[in-house]
């Protein structure tokens, strides 16, 4: 049996997998969007967001669409370079 590749502990948790994969997939979607793509309750998605965005993965813009405030996710770089790594280590656990 040969080694398993080392997954990134951020990016093997459920929600932030999937917010992951929707914003790679996305130039940017706003946090109502995500809340209802993922089905979570706002108050986790919102930790989650903390999370990666603190790692770098994504950035996060909070502003305004008239008088409701609007928070925009959006996949960095570093971001989409340590989801493409997990699934390659991911890739190790197949073979």
């Amino acid at each position: 049996m040969g080694e398993f590749a080392k997954l990134d502990p951020l990016l093997h948790s459920e929600l932030r997998l999937a917010v992951m994969s929707t914003l790679l997939t996305m130039e940017e979607a706003d946090f109502v969007y995500l809340r209802e793509a993922t089905g979570a309750t706002a108050g986790n998605l919102s930790v989650q967001i903390d999370k990666l965005s603190e790692a770098g993965y994504i950035s996060v813009e909070k502003g305004f669409a008239g008088k409701k405030p609007r928070t925009v996710c959006r996949i960095t770089e570093t971001g989409a370079r340590a989801f493409a790594a997990y699934v390659e280590a991911l890739k190790s656990y197949l073979h």
